[in-house]
Order: structure tokens, then sequence, then C-alpha cells
């Protein structure tokens, strides 16, 4: 259980700094083509900075598979949401983001909001089961919502929020790869799990997000896409955990209203995210590459 901690901790900074990195080189390469893939990614990762970020981001996932395989969904998703604080710091000491109070609030709350819906619901305290009709159930669940967010972000009246749109999509279905990959972690041997559905299931909704992210990388503003894209995996994997892994929504009604009052936390402080008081300083083209980020 201890090491599951460390390795959801290690993960979360590990995301973090991956989609800072991925955000610097995602705004300087061209943009998504849905009708060309293979091209699209190909120039994402002619992008120095992407390619970096991309391999971080590998070196996060093999912690958070290493989390989810040692202690329950939800109390991994609830240290992987201290990353909200971990991408506030990081963005304004590194990056060159400046962050407004209300975002600083914001991301305060929501990654309190979130912890707190993690660590109330004591999933450690029984043995961990799985529910398939409850996985198919979820899985497909989220894969309409987030099919849903991508289809709005393609409306021209959503103009402006097409980034964070896109971001809470690719959110959404990293949330589906993290539900599918803890069922696996139950699977009898590597060999079953890699035939199993579910693995494709993993990959296909990783793949998704990944234009998803790196498109709303391109065209939102950097921090709240982030933060965006945190909060609806972590939601989405929370959610699996209540309901394909029977981890409790609570241990009594202090719990159970704790989580409702987290939820409303997370709501209101993703809704203070997309502020305009959050500026980026100018490149310093003399200065060290990670002090500075390219403007959008």
């Amino acid at each position: 259980m201890i090491l599951g901690l460390l390795l959801a901790l290690a993960s979360a900074l590990a995301t973090n700094v991956a989609f800072l990195l991925k955000y610097r080189g995602a705004v300087v390469a061209a943009p998504i083509e849905i009708r060309h893939p293979l091209r699209s990614a190909a120039a994402l990762f002619r992008s120095k900075w992407f390619a970096i970020g991309w391999l971080v981001a590998i070196l996060a996932w093999v912690l958070h598979v290493g989390a989810l395989a040692r202690a329950p969904l939800s109390i991994v998703q609830a240290v992987l949401s201290g990353g909200l604080v971990f991408l506030a710091v990081l963005a304004e000491r590194f990056f060159g983001f400046r962050l407004g109070r209300w975002q600083w609030f914001g991301v305060t709350i929501t990654a309190a909001g979130l912890a707190v819906i993690g660590l109330t619901g004591g999933g450690a305290t029984r043995p961990q089961h799985s529910s398939l009709a409850a996985l198919i159930a979820v899985e497909g669940g989220i894969f309409a919502i987030s099919a849903a967010l991508l289809a709005i972000s393609l409306h021209r009246r959503v103009l402006r929020a097409e980034g964070l749109l896109l971001g809470l999509a690719a959110g959404a279905l990293f949330g589906v790869s993290d539900v599918a990959i803890k069922y696996l972690t139950h699977a009898d041997g590597p060999l079953h799990g890699l035939r199993s559905p579910w693995t494709a299931t993993a990959l296909v909704a990783a793949t998704i997000a990944f234009y998803a992210s790196a498109r709303s990388l391109q065209i939102g503003p950097g921090v709240e896409v982030i933060a965006f894209t945190s909060v609806a995996a972590n939601l989405a994997a929370i959610i699996g955990g209540i309901l394909v892994f029977g981890e409790p929504i609570g241990s009594g009604p202090l719990a159970i209203g704790a989580r409702l009052v987290s939820f409303c936390l997370v709501i209101a402080g993703a809704a203070l995210m997309p502020s305009h008081e959050s500026e980026q300083r100018e490149p310093d083209p003399t200065g060290p590459p990670l002090v500075a980020p390219i403007r959008q």
C-alpha cells in the first residue's frame, strides 16, 4: 500500500512535467489534422520538447500502472490529484506562466476536493474485486460522453472553449484507460491480460486521448487545459473505482457528506481556472530552455 502511494506521488509529478513539456512542443508543431493522423503525430514528435514530454509521460504511465497494481483506484487518484498543485508551482517556477489569484484558488480547492473524494472512499479497507457488467457500462458511458465533447468542440459557436472541451474529452478517455488497466491488473497472468479486449479498449482510449490532448494544448490556454484534463481523468477513474471495483461511496454519513461537498469544490475550482488573469512571459532566447515558454 505504501509503495503504491509513493508510486502515485511520483507519477503525479512526472505527469505534470510531461504535460508542460508537451505543451511547449505542441504549440510550435503543425496543427493536428484528423484526416492525417500519422502525419500529425510525426509533426508532433519532430518537436523536441513534445518528444521529451512524451518520454516523461511514458515514465509517468509506468509509475501509474505500478501504483494501480498496489493500491485501490480511488486512493491512487486521490494522490494523483495533488498533481494539480505540482502543476501550478511548476508552471510558474519553470515554464514562465503567471497564474492569477483566482486560478491559484481554483487549483487549490480542486486538488483538495479530489483528495477528499479519494481518501473518504475507504477503498483500502475491503478486498478489491471487479464487476464486468459495471465495467462495460462505465467504459461505454464515458466513451459516449467523450464523443459528445469532441463533437461539441467542433461547433463554431464554442470556438473559444474548443481547447478546454478537448482537454475534458482527453481526460475522460485517459480515465477510461486507467479503469481498463486497473481491471487488467486482476487478470490471471500477463498473457491473459494481453488477450483481453480491455487491453484494446485501453489502447484505443489512450490513442484518441493522445490526439485530443495534443490539439487542446495547441489551441487552448496551457495551465487551464492541463487542469481540465487532469480533473476529468481523476473523476472518471474515481467513478470507475466506485462502480466497477466496489470501492464504497463513503464509510458513513459524514464521509458521504464530505464527498458530496468535495465534488462541488472540484466543479467550482475547475470553473475558476479559465481566468483572464493568467499570463505568459515572452520567451528569452538567451536564457535556459526551460525558463520561458513559447507564446501560443
